[in-house]
């Protein structure tokens, strides 16, 4: 495990691996998380892309924001793909046709390619013990083709395929519990990070990549264009959806040890409404008026997730 982390941005390599010049969204939270993941590794590095928006707008012919090797692939089979070229690393380094050395494989994709179409491909790499990590970047549905909703869509949020009307107010269910289920495959290392917390997500990543097989990091990425706020607010929007406890930053070590990183535990946190009326996808909970029931449903959830999580970190600590 690697000891020397960052302690400020500024300790951060100056070296910059996924460039200026992207056609990302204004206020886009992923340009961020590309960029400090290029950052937090100081090996040889090559990242796997799966389809989605840091693909298609970090790559437009003839441009190219990475500067370091980097492979398209379909939104269901990222993780397949990272098997392959560490399969194909190890085959060159073994025929000695490359020199023998720490070469990273990162596969970074968003939560329609993790979630939902790539999870397959996910799972099975990390049964066959894969060395790769993975990053989801999570804006909570499939904005690259028009915010359809995705299994990461928070209940109640407006999507164009969760509509919000007489007879349905939004997506109907909650997030799935992504991290969990991935931590379930009793794979080293599990964590979820914020952009928010540029430096909690470099110390993640670090950790992520330092480790001989999988490991897999999930980050919140509020999405401008499809949450419905203003491009300035994007930082601000995703601290609250730590400070809500609605996101919680946490560690899960083998499947079982549960650590949580902030907020403390005794902290007091803010009510969800505070995460929830900054964004325009759920503004029918409170336009007219405010709905009481489903902004109760969605901190109850929040609530119990809350408790379940402490519970865990409880008996991790036994």
């Amino acid at each position: 495990m690697t000891s020397d982390y960052p302690t400020k941005l500024s300790d951060l390599p100056k070296e910059e691996r996924f460039n200026s010049g992207h056609r990302l969204c204004t206020g886009c939270g992923a340009g961020t998380i590309a960029r400090l993941m290029t950052k937090a590794v100081d090996k040889p590095l090559i990242v796997v892309n799966a389809t989605g928006c840091l693909e298609v707008s970090g790559t437009i012919f003839p441009h190219n924001a990475w500067s370091v090797p980097w492979i398209h692939n379909a939104f269901e089979n990222a993780a397949a793909t990272a098997s392959g070229v560490r399969a194909g690393l190890d085959v060159l380094m073994r025929k000695g046709e490359i020199l023998k050395r720490d070469i990273e494989v990162v596969t970074i994709g968003g939560d329609g390619g993790t979630y939902d179409i790539g999870l397959q491909s996910i799972s099975g790499a990390i049964d066959r013990g894969e060395d790769f990590a993975y990053i989801c970047y999570d804006n909570e549905a499939y904005m690259n083709t028009g915010i359809q909703r995705s299994g990461a869509t928070m209940h109640a949020a407006w999507t164009t395929t969760s509509p919000v009307g007489k007879v349905q107010q939004g997506k109907k269910r909650s997030k799935k519990p992504l991290i969990r289920i991935i931590a379930a495959h009793g794979l080293e290392y599990a964590a979820t990070a914020s952009v928010a917390y540029p430096l909690d997500f470099v110390r993640k990543v670090k950790r992520a990549v330092d480790i001989k097989g999988p490991a897999f990091v999930h980050c919140i990425q509020p999405c401008t264009r499809g949450w419905r706020f203003d491009t300035s607010m994007s930082i601000q929007v995703a601290r609250l959806a730590v400070e809500s406890r609605f996101f919680p930053l946490y560690e899960i070590e083998w499947g079982h040890k549960f650590t949580i990183n902030h907020p403390d535990k005794k902290a007091s946190k803010i009510p969800i409404e505070e995460y929830l009326k900054y964004q325009g996808r759920l503004r029918h909970l409170f336009k007219p008026e405010k709905n009481e029931v489903i902004i109760n449903v969605i901190q109850e959830y929040v609530d119990k997730e809350w408790n379940r999580l402490l519970e865990l970190c409880k008996h991790s600590e036994m």
